[in-house]
């Protein structure tokens, strides 16, 4: 980080490398869509390059620095396309009358279903949960979930196949679950 800061992009290049998949599957997962993630990834490895010089090794590690900054550039661009949403249709009572985007029976569905995912997971141990949570809405492989946790990669495994053994035993789903 320390090239980083003193300009030099051969090692701005190595950290893209390094965080640019993470950083994109978090974009992703936050927005939804392929071209808006593309543009939320840019801008805040743009915005490392320009503050480089922010980076404190004190408060994390150079991933959560830069998933920290796509976090923060994805809620942006929320906010960015709310104002212009609510500029966009200025006659009253017209959203009503425009037809939902999604189906409201399918919305109810899913909105469901994520609760129940999020029971299921408040229920686990929290070493099983934190490497659940690390691979699915992180985005992180076993070995670097591995690295992170300064575990084993095969209990890292284990600790998965555990709690998702444990998730779908909640779900009703046959799983065979090892105590």
């Amino acid at each position: 980080m320390q090239l980083v800061h003193d300009g030099e992009i051969r090692a701005f290049e190595v950290i893209f490398d390094r965080h640019s998949g993470v950083a994109f599957s978090l974009a992703y997962r936050m927005c939804g869509r392929r071209a808006m993630a593309e543009d939320i990834v840019q801008e805040a490895f743009l915005s490392l390059w320009r503050t480089g010089a922010r980076y404190d090794r004190a408060r994390g590690s150079v991933r959560s620095w830069v998933l920290s900054a796509v976090h923060n550039r994805a809620v942006d661009a929320f906010r960015r396309e709310v104002v212009r949403d609510r500029q966009a249709v200025s006659d009253e009572g017209l959203a009503e009358r425009l037809p939902a985007a999604e189906q409201t029976d399918l919305e109810v569905e899913r909105r469901d279903d994520a609760s129940q995912v999020r029971k299921a997971l408040s229920e686990l141990p929290a070493d099983q949960r934190q490497v659940i949570e690390l691979a699915y809405f992180g985005g992180f492989s076993h070995s670097q979930i591995a690295e992170v946790l300064h575990l084993p990669p095969g209990t890292v495994k284990g600790r998965m196949r555990l709690g998702l053994a444990k998730m779908r035993a909640a779900f009703g789903e046959s799983a065979e679950v090892v105590l």
